[in-house]
């Protein structure tokens, strides 16, 4: 991918363009040339085919790759991973553990991120929190993305730190879908469906409306960008969502929760 994305660069500074130049001239959004040649962005073969033919490459980048990895999966860094969350226009996030990042207060994260295992030392703790807490704000740009989140009934009952922690952590959630950005489902703990068992994952939309996945797992975590996979969790996702409370629900389901602290 980086290798590709050099090429990209080479073809695109041959020709004498910036990358808003080339953006604006194939009517792409610059994040997207950005990424690519970055090596952060996997160069589909329509996209390597128009590159091609504006830039008179003579089918290099679409030879690059037809001969890519097989395997759509490769090793994310957080940093990369939020620079496509603070461009991306629509994010739809299922979470079967904790209340996802985005919807998190102080005390809460402290405490998810007190429970990593090997420990983080305080340093590092620290500034993971910092970047955890910064992603937040994508919630006050002047356009926010759409949000949507499916969340399992027990992440709300995990009781993380304290019992103080927990309810603050719920009034705070609770507030949080008072913006108009913002949607949460919770799927019931006693539902007999449930399409989300393999783990929790994300979907993401770019600016220029480019579908991409994310899912974490014990020991890493997956960029998907192959559009069959995609689909795959995009219909795991709208399963979830009808086997889920409606947003309505789910606010009175944490106002009895909280009633009952």
């Amino acid at each position: 991918m980086k290798m590709l994305g050099r090429q990209l660069a080479a073809a695109r500074r041959a020709k004498g363009l910036s990358q808003p130049g080339l953006a604006t001239a194939l009517n792409i959004h610059e994040e997207t040339v950005a990424s690519i040649e970055q090596g952060r962005r996997v160069l589909k073969p329509d996209m390597a085919e128009l590159f091609d033919e504006f830039l008179e490459t003579k089918g290099m980048l679409a030879a690059g790759v037809a001969n890519l990895p097989e395997v759509d999966q490769f090793p994310l860094w957080a940093e990369e991973y939020m620079d496509q969350e603070k461009v991306a226009i629509a994010l739809s996030w299922y979470d079967n553990a904790v209340i996802p990042g985005l919807l998190q207060n102080e005390p809460y994260a402290r405490a998810v991120l007190r429970n990593r295992v090997p420990a983080y030392e305080d340093e590092e703790l620290e500034k993971a929190l910092r970047l955890r807490l910064d992603r937040q704000e994508i919630l006050r740009r002047k356009n926010p993305p759409t949000l949507s989140f499916v969340v399992w009934e027990p992440a709300l009952h995990l009781q993380i730190g304290t019992a103080e922690i927990r309810k603050e952590q719920l009034l705070f959630l609770r507030e949080m879908l008072e913006l108009p950005c913002v949607s949460l489902q919770v799927l019931p703990q006693d539902s007999p469906l449930h399409a989300g068992l393999n783990g929790p994952f994300t979907l993401i939309e770019t600016p220029d409306h480019q579908h991409l996945a994310y899912t974490e797992s014990q020991r890493g975590s997956q960029w998907v960008s192959d559009p069959e996979e995609v689909s795959i969790l995009a219909r795991k996702y709208a399963m979830l969502r009808t086997q889920a409370l409606t947003p309505h629900d789910t606010k009175g389901l944490l106002d009895r929760l909280l009633g009952e602290q």
